[in-house]
């Protein structure tokens, strides 16, 4: 079964349950908007449908070792780690002054919640 990235139910929760315009409006997050969330979103999902997703039977069959004191990953692991880093999504919440994306926590979890689930 493949992994499909949940965008619209996303979406929805962050603009129909959650009220994220709020979060948007305030001092911190002056500089992100709608239109941002959007695209990120998309792009965090397709890492998780294509790069992700993908390892999830690889990590099945082929699980991670622990080989005199070194963990050994599953293969691709490594090159799946370095697409998270590369795409900057570890950082995607720490301000921008220290690297990061300067997005809010709660577009963070969801950011995490898709990696999860995909892999």
């Amino acid at each position: 079964m493949s992994y499909k990235a949940p965008l619209e139910d996303f979406e929805f929760l962050l603009n129909e349950v959650l009220d994220f315009e709020k979060v948007l409006k305030t001092h911190y997050f002056q500089e992100v908007s709608d239109e941002l969330i959007s695209p990120i979103l998309t792009e965090a999902g397709r890492l998780c449908e294509n790069v992700l997703a993908p390892l999830q039977r690889v990590g099945d069959l082929n699980p991670a070792t622990l080989d005199n004191g070194a963990v050994r990953t599953s293969p691709g692991f490594a090159d799946g780690y370095k697409a998270i880093a590369q795409g900057g999504w570890i950082s995607i919440a720490a301000r921008k002054e220290y690297g990061g994306m300067g997005l809010p926590m709660t577009i963070a979890s969801v950011v995490n919640d898709m990696m999860s689930s995909a892999c």
